[in-house]
């Protein structure tokens, strides 16, 4: 079914995965872009958020460090767990049953501790992310509802997961949209040269489609 050579477009390409057979679980679909950027440069680093229109398909267990009445509107808002002293403990210990976290800004010296753990798995929150903030309700609402944050790697790569290979193809293709249309977005102001240089397709154990970047044109023609 998999021409390896061949460019495809975004629809082709996410009627071939929803094809592959199937595994024992639902998979991601993931997208790989390569920019452009110099990686190496503070000025060229590539990060953002988009809320998906149709979410994740992850189920979202969300921590939140915050005191006082911040830990009862957390767990009021939706939070799975909250607290302060009593998680960090927990987290020390090598527990790590949760994939979101936010925090209120007077939590992150304490939460700068737990740097080495958080930051690898991708959870440290960030102001620019919108993961540190007083507004602990609004925050919790954008994360349950698909809200994502992408940033390029040191080889000025971005990885993300846009939805579950179950999605309808329609619900797919505007996820793939809005993140692709976010990242255009943040293209630095001192990038030189091809911004997207390449872009693939994934699900978590099927093959590797090569994208059209004519589909990525036609995403940034509509959003400009």
């Amino acid at each position: 079914m998999v021409e390896k050579a061949k460019a495809y477009s975004l629809d082709e390409a996410i009627e071939i995965l929803k094809k592959c057979p199937p595994v024992k679980f639902d998979q991601s679909l993931e997208l790989s872009l390569k920019t452009g950027v110099d990686a190496q440069k503070s000025d060229q680093q590539v990060r953002g958020t988009v809320s998906l229109p149709n979410g994740t398909g992850k189920r979202i267990t969300l921590i939140v460090f915050a005191r006082g009445e911040k830990i009862k509107e957390a767990l009021d808002a939706g939070a799975d767990f909250a607290g302060n002293e009593d998680l960090f403990e927990k987290i020390k210990s090598g527990w790590m049953d949760f994939n979101a976290v936010i925090a209120t800004p007077d939590m992150m010296r304490d939460v700068g501790k737990l740097g080495k753990v958080l930051g690898p798995r991708g959870l440290m929150p960030t102001p620019k992310a919108g993961t540190v903030t007083n507004d602990i309700s609004k925050a919790i609402a954008e994360v349950k509802a698909g809200k994502i944050e992408f940033k390029s790697d040191k080889h000025g790569v971005i990885n993300a997961g846009v939805g579950k290979i179950s999605f309808a193809a329609s619900k797919l293709k505007e996820n793939l949209v809005a993140i692709l249309g976010a990242i255009l977005r943040s293209k630095p102001a001192t990038a030189k040269g091809q911004y997207v240089q390449s872009l693939a397709l994934s699900t978590t154990m099927g093959p590797g489609l090569k994208i059209d970047l004519a589909s990525v044109a036609e995403i940034q023609g509509a959003k400009e």
